[in-house]
């Protein structure tokens, strides 16, 4: 695999994170520290959670940190610089295939889509996948998920990611914004904001959604260590809870609703902007309405990653996944 050598250096690497707490301050409530793999309102619910003092609730003392990179996150959780990770399954993969002695299982899930759109320099009247052939395609990081998921559905659509067109992906993920906007490439993969944002200045256009096209994923996932859970098991169950609690109020409640209880981690972000993000997400059915991280989408994630070349051989469900705190949840939570 030839992600083998960046994360055996990952898992080699010991970083010092100064952590910002976000949440309750309850010096009695447990404290858990949360490392997200970006700042991102693809994950409401986990905002509208401790905004709703549903950790507080649970007797949980949350500290959020966001940590850029599905790298950084992970190798701040294995270092125990934070207790959970918010950050695609595929790098729990990854871990995994280096033989850990303490597998990172995933126990909760956010996201079931991808979260990436694509973004057309011009204005077209019509769009068709044909169109990004012998196109500049700005993509994002390789091995990363967006991207797989990018080239799964170029793929699927008949393009050849390495010799239809010219793919872009040299570009550090903070810079892809501002290189599109400068001129580089014709289309650009793109989180929101920064689609509705491009689109609000004149600067480009969404033409289509990745989420859509390349099906249900655990794209964004709770995970920690195997040992932690032996040893908080309880903490686990609550910090579980507390996830499906935003699940369920953000399922119930309206757009405008959500989009003023996770405004406050968006401070320099307008709200109609917030709103129409967050209606686009959850029109396409991109948060997940429970916990469970099923099977089927595990392995679809799968397919996506060997479409990509970054998995040889299949990465056992039991092993890296733990629905018994989702289940439960589910039971609790009403």
């Amino acid at each position: 695999m030839r992600k083998s050598l960046v994360w055996l250096s990952v898992i080699a690497l010991s970083l010092t994170l100064v952590l910002a707490g976000c949440g309750s301050k309850n010096e009695t409530a447990t404290k858990v520290r949360i490392g997200e793999v970006t700042r991102s309102i693809f994950y409401a619910p986990q905002y509208v959670a401790i905004t709703n003092g549903f950790f507080e609730d649970e007797g949980l003392d949350v500290e959020l940190t966001t940590t850029p990179g599905g790298d950084k996150t992970m190798t701040a959780l294995l270092s125990n610089n934070i207790d959970v990770a918010l950050v695609g399954s595929e790098t729990s993969i990854y871990v995994s295939v280096q033989g850990s002695d303490d597998p990172v299982i995933n126990f909760a899930q956010l996201t079931q889509t991808d979260g990436t759109f694509l973004i057309s320099r011009n204005k077209l009247d019509s769009f068709d996948w044909s169109m990004l052939k012998g196109s500049k395609f700005l993509g994002q990081r390789k091995g990363g998920m967006p991207q797989m998921a990018g080239e799964f559905t170029l793929k699927k659509h008949g393009i050849d990611p390495q010799n239809d067109l010219e793919l872009i992906q040299n570009v550090e993920f903070a810079n892809i914004v501002p290189a599109f906007t400068s001129g580089t490439g014709d289309f650009v993969q793109l989180f929101e904001p920064s689609a509705t944002m491009i689109e609000q200045q004149g600067k480009g256009y969404v033409v289509a959604s990745f989420g859509t096209e390349s099906g249900h994923l655990p794209y964004t996932v709770f995970m920690t260590k195997q040992s932690y859970i032996e040893k908080n098991a309880d903490t686990v169950q609550k910090f579980t809870n507390a996830v499906h609690k935003g699940q369920l109020w953000v399922q119930e409640h309206s757009v405008n609703e959500i989009a003023d209880a996770v405004a406050p981690f968006f401070p320099d972000t307008d709200i109609e902007l917030i709103r129409g993000v967050v209606k686009r997400y959850k029109d396409q059915g991109s948060f997940a309405t429970d916990p469970i991280i099923d099977e089927a989408e595990w392995n679809n994630l799968q397919d996506v990653m060997k479409s990509a070349g970054e998995l040889d051989a299949p990465a056992d469900f039991g092993k890296l996944v733990n629905n018994t705190f989702a289940e439960e949840a589910i039971k609790n939570v009403k």
